[in-house]
């Protein structure tokens, strides 16, 4: 942790789907962490393990069969309990800028890459003026690696990597206290991968500066910033994350600082290790079986169906202890454990 006051506080976070026939499906389940001021916080787990819908619940995204519980506290906003309006004017782009995980859903398919950052910037920057609005969608879109020669394109004449791009430098535009990145580099080559990542830190590093505010006695205007990154990419997690939480089947199994988790003594939860294992880089070796349904979840550990160290007392849910919600974790340093 940084030492900073959270940015985001979220505490027992529920997503329960209503299926018809009465049928539920617990999308995420009892999700509790912060994300601090110059902090990155790094969401990883399999496709399917909820990490999306939590994204989606932050910002007021979800379909009308979802039923949401506990709070997720922005400074004293909750996200949850907020309101359509209040959402809509005062949270989406200003407090939380939300890279998303469909780019070419997310732009507008009659409009320019230049007409829609322009407008962006006028709305949360109040910047106006033909030549200035211009001169500043070109500023927002090289933060994002994306090409000048491509503004005046529309979203269906980009490749998914521009799209996301694209998605990306509208994002930024409002340097929102809270930056929420559902996949940020779908369709990235490696190079562009690490830009991306890096100019998304960048945001967090910036903390209190004064580029804009034209007087350093302005400063305690600024309001720190935080980077929650949901990604596959373990790669692009270790470059930039200060922490890493790890989900699975809706739940958060580990929650521990990225330099434990990727260094030593690495992952506590065996399916933390197991992610890791299955890297090219490292053993190769893909965790058996699959994920349960998320309908049809145990009434204990999800993973013991997939775990060589499972025994009956797995049949119980393991609470989050220290860094890792196991019955059965794999040996941590005290000091690495005592840290985070």
């Amino acid at each position: 942790m940084t030492g900073r006051t959270p940015v985001l506080s979220v505490r027992g976070l529920s997503v329960r789907f209503l299926m018809p026939g009465g049928r539920g499906v617990a999308a995420v389940t009892d999700a509790h962490f912060d994300v601090a001021g110059g902090e990155c916080l790094a969401l990883i787990g399999e496709s399917g393990c909820g990490k999306s819908v939590l994204a989606s619940a932050l910002l007021g995204l979800l379909p009308g069969n979802a039923q949401t519980a506990g709070a997720a506290l922005l400074g004293d906003l909750d996200l949850l309990a907020a309101d359509e309006r209040t959402l809509a004017r005062t949270v989406r782009g200003r407090l939380v800028g939300l890279v998303p995980q469909s780019p070419a859903a997310h732009l507008t398919p009659v409009r320019t890459i230049r007409s829609q950052l322009e407008e962006t910037v006028a709305e949360l920057t109040g910047v106006r003026g033909r030549t200035a609005l211009r001169a500043a969608a070109e500023k927002a879109a090289a933060r994002a690696a994306f090409p000048a020669d491509h503004l005046d394109r529309h979203p269906h004449e980009l490749s998914g990597g521009l799209a996301q791009r694209a998605a990306t430098a509208l994002a930024l535009v409002g340097d929102a206290p809270l930056l929420l990145a559902d996949e940020p580099t779908t369709g990235l080559d490696r190079d562009l991968v690490d830009r991306t990542v890096d100019e998304l830190r960048r945001h967090v590093d910036n903390t209190n500066d004064v580029d804009n505010a034209g007087d350093a006695d302005n400063t305690a205007d600024h309001r720190d910033r935080a980077l929650l990154m949901i990604t596959h990419d373990l790669a692009a997690a270790e470059r930039v994350a200060d922490r890493i939480a790890v989900m699975y089947a809706g739940r958060i199994v580990e929650l521990t600082r990225a330099a434990d988790f990727f260094g030593a003594p690495g992952p506590r939860h065996p399916y933390s290790r197991g992610l890791l294992d299955a890297l090219p880089d490292r053993a190769f070796t893909p965790i058996p079986g699959l994920p349960p349904e998320l309908g049809a979840l145990p009434g204990g550990c999800a993973f013991a169906a997939r775990c060589d160290r499972a025994s009956d007392a797995c049949a119980v849910q393991p609470p989050l202890t220290g860094t890792a919600a196991c019955h059965h974790p794999h040996a941590a340093l005290t000091e690495a454990a005592d840290r985070a």
